[in-house]
């Protein structure tokens, strides 16, 4: 379930549809890139380090908004 800032749940089917799909081609290329860096010799607690700090180093392009979105759709 996706959620807003407030903890309540995006309720607009099309918002919850382009999540969804994000999320999982996402999942995708990160398990191909994950099993990649395996096969090549990598360290699975390195690769997965890297992996994290990607996803920490994200920045919010709409600061001082509610991530640039809208509760309705």
């Amino acid at each position: 379930m996706w959620r807003q800032d407030d903890g309540a749940p995006v309720s607009c089917l099309e918002k919850i549809k382009v999540l969804n799909e994000n999320y999982t081609e996402l999942r995708q290329i990160a398990q191909d890139a994950f099993e990649d860096a395996l096969l090549i010799g990598c360290s699975e607690a390195q690769v997965r380090e890297v992996l994290h700090g990607l996803v920490d180093g994200l920045r919010n392009p709409y600061p001082g908004t509610r991530e640039g979105g809208t509760s309705d759709c």
